[in-house]
């Protein structure tokens, strides 16, 4: 069952049979702590001989080590173990609705649903239905390729947002009596999660239609102030390279089909995903800045006047002696139309870059593009950081400069993507690790 207009399809899931530990089957993405391979060596300690979905993902704490095709192959076979002995069982065709807990979030509410490959397309440039919110660096793509290719299911740790500003789709399903299907607490501190099913006729066609509306061209026109872009329904939020991977498996597979027709009713045409409303209290944004390395700041500063005069805009710089002065002048300035504000420190010297009329939608957008351009042909090299902490202590050295950037506000995160493409990539965090995606559910993929 789908619906081919708005790219989405009633999957028929597979959970662990009655029986199974949750708490040590559900694992975090594979993508998380990858410089902490005592978390990954804690959890295999923890779920050792038991069914783990930590047996059927590749964490990526372990790419750069040799034993890569044997790990993959150990992935291939516990998958068919698992579905051989009846460890996982089909749930028939449905949503799964959820309600995840996490130590900085009571509530943060998804759908569990298939997206359609045929829909989503991650060049620069997409007007695809599905489309990605950062850049996909294609080279990061053949190892998981490798992994996916001959996967019997998918584990999804893909988080995927729509912009649901009345809660039209997603919330409305909370207030149904629904069979539960799970309830249980994560581990290392991963919070708890419940979820229910979702297979009526009239549940799946109340989420049919409330993407319907807003995938409506009119109404999509109306809401972000164009008239000749493509509608923008479901940006990625988590797991964009995975998704990326599974599109590109789609294509190859396509490709080498003899037959076109039957060839579309492949169920590796879809990805599970959980979807998630933007505007959900739950969803927290968390800026990731930037510190650029081994520069003379002064010239740094000098040419990022040039290089964005050079695009019409003006750039002033205000310079302080601490963070907390610098605070304090953003926020007697405000947020100002046709203005963004940059803080920066370098070496003992606080400040702030305001830059008139720029041609981008976002801060990191405009400061980005600067970064790139400069450090063309140079050793220097930015690296990107959590907290604001750790941009003063690595900012204020010698030869370095650290930039602060805002949140980016959740309204903005479509319009920006409808008007300028994909954001940089490192633009925003959706949380905490601990607060990303734990495998749970899964699904045929052959």
């Amino acid at each position: 069952m789908d619906r081919e207009d708005i790219g989405l399809n009633v999957p028929n899931i597979l959970l662990p049979r009655k029986g199974v530990d949750l708490n040590k089957w559900a694992v975090v993405a594979c993508d998380q702590y990858t410089s902490q391979p005592e978390y990954w060596a804690e959890v295999e300690s923890l779920v050792k001989g038991c069914p783990s979905t930590l047996n059927a993902v590749f964490p990526e704490v372990y790419l750069e080590e040799t034993d890569g095709d044997e790990r993959i192959g150990r992935i291939n076979a516990a998958m068919e173990e698992y579905l051989e002995q009846g460890v996982l069982e089909e749930q028939g065709p449905g949503f799964i609705l959820l309600d995840r807990k996490t130590s900085h979030a009571e509530s943060r509410k998804g759908i569990v649903v298939a997206l359609d490959l045929e829909k989503y397309d991650y060049k620069i440039g997409s007007q695809s239905l599905i489309r990605a919110t950062e850049g996909t660096i294609e080279d990061r793509l053949p190892p998981r390729v490798k992994i996916r290719e001959n996967a019997k299911i998918e584990l999804p740790h893909i988080m995927v947002l729509i912009d649901d500003p009345e809660r039209t789709v997603i919330e409305p399903l909370f207030e149904k009596e629904l069979d539960p299907l799970y309830d249980f607490e994560l581990m290392a501190k991963g919070g708890h999660v419940k979820g229910w099913r979702v297979d009526s006729d009239e549940d799946i066609a109340s989420v049919f239609e409330s993407l319907s509306v807003l995938s409506n061209q009119e109404v999509f026109n109306a809401k972000y102030g164009v008239s000749d872009k493509g509608v923008l329904l479901f940006a990625m939020g988590d797991g964009n390279h995975s998704l990326a991977t599974a599109k590109n498996i789609w294509e190859d597979l396509k490709s080498k089909s003899g037959d076109p027709v039957s060839v579309m009713d492949n169920p590796a045409r879809y990805a599970l995903v959980e979807l998630m409303n933007v505007h959900d209290e739950g969803l927290e944004f968390e800026p990731i800045h930037r510190v650029v390395f081994d520069i003379d700041a002064e010239d740094l500063k000098e040419k990022f006047s040039q290089f964005f005069e050079a695009e019409g805009s003006s750039v002033a710089i205000e310079r302080f002696e601490s963070l907390g002065s610098t605070k304090e002048r953003l926020a007697s300035l405000g947020d100002v139309d046709g203005e963004h504000l940059l803080a920066f420190v370098s070496g003992a010297e606080y400040g702030i870059i305001r830059l008139s009329n720029p041609s981008r939608n976002l801060e990191v957008g405009n400061l980005q593009a600067f970064i790139n351009s400069y450090l063309e042909g140079k050793n220097s090299i930015v690296d990107y950081i959590h907290g604001e902490d750790v941009v003063v202590d690595l900012g204020s050295k010698l030869g370095n400069i650290g930039f602060f950037l805002p949140v980016i506000g959740k309204s903005a995160l479509f319009k920006t993507v409808v008007l300028d493409g994909a954001l940089p990539r490192k633009t925003f965090s959706m949380g905490e690790a601990e607060e990303k995606r734990f495998y749970l559910e899964t699904r045929r993929i052959q």
